[in-house]
């Protein structure tokens, strides 16, 4: 598909739902309906745009996942903005492609993504974990159609993707299943669990990208549970394992067609991520919750506006 195309595979007639108003700034490609298939040139900037808006986010508040959102921009940006099927102005499409957030504490990243994808409006971002907003700490229903299930307890998303994914075969409308995972939710049994029956029912529309940076709440994963060696654990559940960097892009992107074509199996993307990416103060920082003074999130901002010059 070109760079010029908005439209793609799966894309439906919205009849008169009205879109959304496109941000200021932001080409209205990026908001329009359907399998977008931005070129990495274009990603490349959605991830930078998404880093900072995360640190603007965290900031007003001097606390929060800035770590998580900064290393998983390019996970968002390749999902959002190229693979995933979706209308910013129909979030009941029946075909549409199921996005999770099982990380639900990923907000600050998430809320972004769906503002820049015109899914929710950008000033509603204004209303971050104030109280009262829908626009949690932790991603919940409360904001609407646009979040397919709150997963606030980790290791739940996989369950209800893949729940999903077999809801897709039995009605017989087809749409795929993307799901984000942290690598922390791996200890969860639950997580396990799903990845069996995903596999025994070959739920090749089913896709779970796991942010591998040995990262939670208690510091580095290893400290807590050996999770190595993820690939051949989800291999013997029967599924393709594709290992990947997290900041390569154009790996993402080949990642995700590797996913697409195999409908044989479940898919899962591990795609190693440094916390703090793209802020060399934060960069491979482990903080599961990282404070971020003014001053902090303002030297933030000019390296990553910096980095657009």
């Amino acid at each position: 598909m070109s760079a010029g195309s908005v439209l793609a595979e799966g894309v439906h007639d919205a009849g008169d739902a009205a879109p959304r108003p496109v941000a200021a700034g932001v080409d209205p490609r990026w908001q329009a309906a359907g399998r977008l298939a931005l070129p990495t040139s274009e990603l490349r900037e959605v991830a930078r745009m998404l880093r900072r808006q995360v640190v603007q986010l965290v900031r007003r508040h001097g606390q929060g996942y800035v770590q998580q959102g900064l290393g998983a921009a390019e996970l968002f940006a390749s999902l959002y903005f190229h693979e995933a099927a979706i209308d910013p102005a129909d979030p009941r499409w029946s075909r549409r492609d199921r996005c999770i957030l099982s990380t639900a504490h990923n907000s600050a990243l998430f809320h972004a993504a769906l503002a820049l994808r015109g899914m929710i409006p950008e000033a509603d971002l204004a209303g971050y974990v104030v109280d009262g907003s829908v626009l949690e700490i932790n991603v919940s229903e409360r904001l609407g159609p646009v979040v397919e299930g709150t997963f606030g307890s980790l290791g739940q998303g996989v369950s209800a993707a893949a729940g999903m994914a077999l809801a897709s075969r039995i009605s017989g409308v087809d749409y795929r299943v993307n799901v984000i995972l942290g690598d922390g939710e791996l200890e969860e049994g639950q997580v396990w669990e799903a990845a069996m029956f995903a596999g025994s029912q070959k739920l090749g529309n089913l896709c779970v990208i796991l942010d591998l940076n040995w990262m939670q709440v208690e510091g580095h994963t290893d400290q807590v549970l050996k999770l190595s060696p993820i690939a051949d654990k989800w291999r013997a559940f029967g599924w393709q394992a594709v290992e990947v960097d997290g900041h390569d892009l154009d790996a993402l992107v080949a990642a995700f067609g590797l996913a697409r074509a195999n409908r044989a199996q479940p898919t899962i993307l591990i795609a190693t991520t440094v916390p703090g990416k793209g802020v060399r103060a934060l960069e491979g920082v482990i903080s599961h919750n990282a404070k971020l003074p003014a001053d902090l999130a303002d030297a933030a901002l000019a390296e990553l506006e910096a980095s657009h010059a």
